[in-house]
């Protein structure tokens, strides 16, 4: 029988003797909230102002368009050894076409000093393989 995620904690805290929180009510792993807007799901409160910004940018004609969560590869998958290695992608927050023909690419961030190991490596891999494309990051 294999266990969903919340059967698992709840087992586990009961083993401790914890106190169990229904998967709903637990923090985040970095303390943002998710939020719901327009029917999309945001990681976190700084994501949604920032969406709505783009939204007013865009409705008064200073923008061309945005998107979200635009994926680009950093490494394509492959095989060796009879196994198979996915390929290595970077999702972006937002990615907004400007008038003038140029593409901005933005990573909304809590705090300019907390950039985990796995994004630092990505925004490396995404520097080089875009070459015309910049990560923005907005904190």
């Amino acid at each position: 029988m294999r266990w969903t995620e919340e059967q698992y904690q709840e087992f586990i805290g009961k083993k401790k003797g914890l106190p169990v929180e229904p998967q709903s009510q637990r923090k985040s792993k970095y303390n943002n909230q998710k939020t719901v807007v327009d029917g999309i799901k945001f990681d976190s409160k700084k994501e949604v102002e920032y969406y709505c910004q783009l939204k007013l940018l865009k409705q008064a004609g200073e923008i061309k368009d945005f998107g979200l969560q635009q994926k680009f590869e950093l490494q394509e998958g492959f095989e060796k050894n009879n196994q198979k290695y996915r390929p290595i992608t970077y999702y972006a927050d937002f990615v907004v076409d400007h008038l003038d023909g140029t593409t901005e690419v933005i990573d909304i961030k809590s705090s300019k000093y907390f950039k985990t190991q796995v994004y630092r490596i990505k925004k490396k891999m995404f520097e080089y393989n875009y070459p015309d494309l910049t990560i923005k990051e907005i904190y």
